[in-house]
């Protein structure tokens, strides 16, 4: 079932579902697109509206963050919890060993993925990764990293370029990738590799994880002003009724 919120269908199930729903979706051999949908991205498309044509295009949209969650209570159509790009990643990883899916790894600075890629065979020896890639390329460089990644052949293509360019990069070229399933996964190359700590699993549970990301990173500040807007807009939406 998908529910409707600021005019973006996200798929309300479990991060279980989820990862069975992907399964479906590395059989199905089409190319599709997975969103991990946050505040920041929902708030922004509502201002720049060519930000929800992938959104309601993509064949899975996940409540990434508590406030999507949050928000969809307000709406009185409640997801069963949040859904992140980082988490869904590392619970697919097993199935992924299990399938012998081939994955790719495209985006971080330079030597980020390859790190990644060497953490995660270390948990799953088996793994099969078929390709990296930083994310310090240039436009022209493009058409380079797409011939890469479509000889390469993975099943899943996780592309850390920062939200919205990576939901937008994999817009534009997954049809000519031929890859089963990419989706856009933020800054969770740099966690994989152990460039950056993530926040403490109390403070995630307690749907905090924000906070912690701002003590960590205080640059952020900026960014975290977009949640009391992103919360406002709800509140006269589905509260107020404005």
């Amino acid at each position: 079932m998908r529910v409707n919120l600021l005019g973006a269908a996200i798929d309300s199930l479990t991060m279980q579902e989820t990862v069975q729903r992907v399964a479906q979706l590395v059989k199905c051999g089409k190319s599709c697109q997975i969103i991990t949908l946050n505040p920041e991205y929902l708030y922004r498309a509502q201002l720049q509206p060519e930000l929800m044509e992938p959104v309601n295009r993509a064949d899975l949209v996940t409540p990434d963050g508590a406030g999507i969650v949050w928000a969809s209570r307000m709406a009185g159509t409640p997801v069963p919890e949040r859904v992140t790009g980082i988490d869904l990643m590392l619970h697919l990883m097993p199935m992924a060993e299990k399938e012998g899916w081939g994955i790719f790894l495209l985006g971080a600075a330079p030597g980020v993925a390859e790190a990644a890629a060497e953490n995660l065979r270390k948990q799953y020896p088996s793994l099969n990764i078929v390709g990296t890639c930083h994310g310090y390329f240039k436009e022209e460089e493009e058409e380079d990293i797409v011939s890469q990644i479509k000889a390469a052949q993975p099943h899943l293509l996780f592309v850390a370029l920062g939200m919205p360019k990576q939901e937008q990069w994999i817009y534009k070229y997954k049809d000519r990738l031929g890859v089963p399933v990419s989706m856009g996964v933020g800054g969770s190359l740099d966690v994989i590799a152990g460039r950056v700590q993530r926040v403490s699993p109390w403070l995630r549970k307690l749907q905090l994880e924000w906070l912690g990301r701002l003590i960590k990173e205080p640059h952020r500040w900026r960014r975290q002003l977009v949640l009391p807007k992103f919360a406002w807009l709800v509140i006269k939406k589905y509260v107020l009724k404005l």
